[in-house]
């Protein structure tokens, strides 16, 4: 797909609405790249998890709304993230969580949001199982990112992060291993990890 491609939320929306369901019980992770941790698809005590990944009907084309984690956290800092976090025991789904961490963390709010359907969930080396929560923004909405957690959020055209030519491949050594990912550079911003994995699945099950 070539970069300068208008993707619209509503083709976005019909993408998705298509596949439905399909394969959503194969979790998807840190593992397709690293066939040795595939134990993690075992892992007692894994904790649940969703993201929202909120793709904004913009007339221009769709954009995604991402945030940069506080420099102050202590896990993850300054990395590029979905809006999202654990599932707590009030929440009634996923759904609902992704939701309640999005208006925490960026005051986005839910009525502008249209959920639509998920990915896999994708299984980390942390120990989450993260549900990605697909949704469908409505513009006219305002950000107040939360400063204890988020120092900014942003918006990258949907159409450049389903460019397969943006999704390079590189590794590091983690626990005397080398580890595989994607990464996904973005003018100054640099996209890789979990949150790159979780755009590679999108692609993978939508656009490829």
């Amino acid at each position: 797909m070539a970069e300068a491609s208008i993707l619209t939320g509503e083709d976005f929306r019909r993408r998705v609405l298509a596949r439905g369901g399909e394969r959503l019980e194969e979790d998807h992770g840190d593992h397709v790249l690293n066939p040795d941790l595939d134990q993690l698809l075992e892992r007692a005590g894994a904790r649940e998890a969703a993201v929202l990944v909120p793709v904004v009907d913009r007339p221009e084309g769709a954009q995604i709304i991402l945030t940069t984690r506080a420099r102050s956290l202590r896990k993850h800092s300054g990395q590029v993230a979905f809006p999202g976090g654990s599932i707590d025991p009030q929440d009634a789904s996923p759904e609902a969580a992704a939701l309640r961490e999005a208006r925490e963390e960026i005051d986005l709010d839910p009525a502008f949001v249209d959920p639509v359907g998920r990915l896999p969930r994708y299984v980390t080396t942390t120990g989450f199982r993260i549900t990605p929560v697909l949704a469908v923004v409505r513009p006219g909405f305002s950000l107040r990112p939360d400063p204890a957690e988020v120092e900014d959020a942003f918006e990258v055209p949907l159409a450049f992060l389903m460019d397969k030519a943006n999704h390079a491949r590189e590794s590091r050594v983690w626990q005397g291993r080398e580890r595989h990912y994607y990464v996904m550079p973005f003018g100054e911003r640099f996209i890789w990890g979990v949150t790159a994995g979780i755009l590679r699945t999108l692609y993978e099950r939508l656009y490829a």
